[in-house]
């Protein structure tokens, strides 16, 4: 079975882990601290403050960004729970909005228009690596006075004309779970260009002091670990290069795959490729699931993200109409485009995927 996602963990980063565990400094220190000086040159220089979750990096980035109780922020369905989660968590109200069919990322003129007095901020999700439309994000926010916040956690060294993900709101969240395009073992990052809320969110993580045992706010237990951030800097350094090569299976792909809609890319992106996500055309789960059924007898892994929209969430439980979310969630398929992929993989994902479409 070619596996649909692949993690890739080796002697640099054991070696990373034993000298973390030889200097007997296991908590955040020294490690998390270079991660979060080292990340930051992938964001435009911004503060970088560590977390020990992507979902915590979302939640307390919210907190330090100043949604309170009764806030709404405006978030695509079409993602992980985590992303409505965490407004809820931090005392928000999640608003629903429909997508962009070709991108899977929210749609700004539906986000725009449900903006309304309560509306505190906009996040868009770069999902599947596929940067969201962040200029025209950019317009909305100048023109209504909202927030925008990154969800990022698909998004690493996605870009929009020269400018990667994580460089464009208020705060940006990513996630380093064991699946995404660099992992730390388990954790996340929040971005920002504001020293104030940089500093709101050191605080957030450790129980509200920065000094010990001087609790200046109300704080949580969110640390990321030395271990973990060793972990994470040995991945870092490879993201460039695996991310080059998700891009060069992406394009294979493109190329060669037939009966399905391969992703779109739009102008002046950069797809990092977290996933790579086709749909089965017609508006039929039962098609979309026969031919999962069918590629993964001969051999290809694949996934469904995400198979149930959030606001259709026992969690939720709305009665919205978004059509194109109802559409996509119908028809998406995501195939392997890791880096762990060789050219044998590559041409038996890309003639099985044409044997099963032609049969469909």
């Amino acid at each position: 079975m070619i596996p649909a996602a692949k993690p890739i963990i080796g002697d640099d980063e054991r070696a990373a882990v034993d000298r973390v565990l030889r200097s007997g400094m296991l908590a955040q220190g020294p490690e998390v601290a270079a991660f979060e000086a080292e990340f930051s040159a992938h964001v435009g220089g911004r503060h970088c403050v560590a977390m020990n979750s992507g979902t915590s990096a979302l939640h307390l980035g919210f907190i330090a960004a100043g949604i309170e109780r009764g806030d709404e922020v405006i978030v695509p369905s079409f993602s992980f729970a985590a992303t409505a989660n965490s407004v809820v968590l931090a005392g928000g109200v999640p608003v629903f909005a429909d997508i962009d069919p070709q991108t899977f990322n929210i749609d700004p003129d539906h986000a725009e228009s449900l903006i309304n007095k309560k509306t505190k901020a906009i996040m868009p999700v770069h999902l599947y690596g596929h940067i969201a439309a962040m200029d025209r994000f950019a317009e909305i926010s100048s023109k209504h006075g909202v927030q925008i916040i990154e969800d990022a956690a698909q998004g690493h060294l996605a870009s929009l004309n020269g400018r990667n993900a994580g460089e464009f709101g208020t705060v940006a969240s990513f996630s380093f779970y064991p699946t995404k395009n660099m992992t730390a073992g388990e954790g996340g990052m929040v971005v920002t260009e504001d020293a104030e809320i940089a500093r709101t969110l050191r605080l957030l993580r450790n129980q509200g002091q920065e000094i010990r045992y001087q609790n200046e706010i109300i704080g949580f237990n969110t640390r990321m670990t030395d271990i973990h951030a060793a972990i994470g800097r040995v991945q870092l350094g490879k993201l460039p290069g695996w991310t080059k090569t998700r891009q060069e299976n992406a394009v294979h792909l493109d190329a060669n795959l037939k009966g399905v809609v391969t992703p779109f890319l739009a102008p002046g992106t950069t797809h990092s490729y977290h996933q790579y996500t086709i749909r089965i055309p017609g508006g039929s789960a039962e098609k979309r699931d026969a031919f999962m059924a069918g590629i993964t007898e001969r051999g290809v892994g694949c996934g469904v993200y995400y198979p149930t929209p959030i606001h259709r969430l026992p969690s939720f439980k709305m009665d919205l109409t978004l059509p194109q979310t109802d559409l996509v969630v119908k028809e998406c398929v995501s195939l392997p485009v890791h880096p762990s992929l060789s050219k044998a993989d590559l041409d038996t994902i890309v003639s099985v995927v044409n044997e099963v479409a032609a049969s469909l």
